[in-house]
């Protein structure tokens, strides 16, 4: 059962969030929030599986919400779901660590499909805001392997030895969610779009041991 907290500063947002994942039979909202210094609380008291993260709320956003909320609880997935698309809004939501950016107008199987690969280690983002977070951090000039930072290249490399997310974690002594977003930031620096490509990317540059 997938455990979920919703964090929204909108009661009817809310309530209609908790019918919405509670129809489907593998996830529960175990909590909810209706500001982000409480969803940090909220978060950190219940360890859900996966928090849907409303942007723009009182005393503390959306943004630093998530940033607090993975210092103390790095293994809880959050999925900013809001109603604004603009690149500076998401790309300041991915560098806090969201690991997904769904919008709040998505049919409920998206949604449920968006918590599911959230917690599964993925990165559900709206098809939407993708080519906006691609064109926004796709570099001016040719990207070279020292554009990313050593951490960076850490995953890379064992991405394009053929690793899992599971084991690169336990190689580099971190989280699978610290590993995603370390994998978001690669693509976006390289232009690439999945790990198969990362990790040829990171052969035609002779990275690979």
């Amino acid at each position: 059962m997938i455990k979920v907290v919703l964090v929204d500063d909108h009661l009817v947002v809310v309530e209609g969030l908790r019918l919405l994942v509670e129809a489907f039979d593998d996830m529960e909202v175990v909590g909810s929030a209706t500001d982000g210094r409480e969803g940090v609380r909220t978060v950190i008291d219940l360890r859900p599986d996966v928090v849907l993260m409303d942007l723009s709320m009182p005393v503390m956003d959306g943004v630093e919400a998530t940033h607090t909320i993975l210092r103390s609880a790095p293994e809880t997935a959050v999925v900013i779901l809001t109603t604004f698309a603009e690149p500076e809004q998401v790309l300041r939501s991915l560098d806090a660590g969201a690991v997904g950016y769904l919008m709040k107008d998505a049919d409920p199987q998206t949604l449920a499909d968006g918590i599911r690969a959230a917690a599964a280690g993925g990165s559900p983002i709206d098809a939407r805001v993708a080519r906006t977070v691609l064109e926004a951090r796709r570099p001016s000039s040719v990207p070279e392997a020292s554009d990313l930072t050593v951490k960076q290249r850490e995953v890379l490399l064992l991405v394009a030895e053929g690793l899992p997310n599971r084991l690169v974690a336990k190689r580099l002594g971190v989280s699978e969610k610290t590993v995603k977003a370390h994998l978001t930031q690669i693509y976006a620096s390289l232009g690439v779009t999945d790990r198969v490509q990362a990790a040829l990317w990171a052969r035609d540059h002779r990275m690979l041991r």
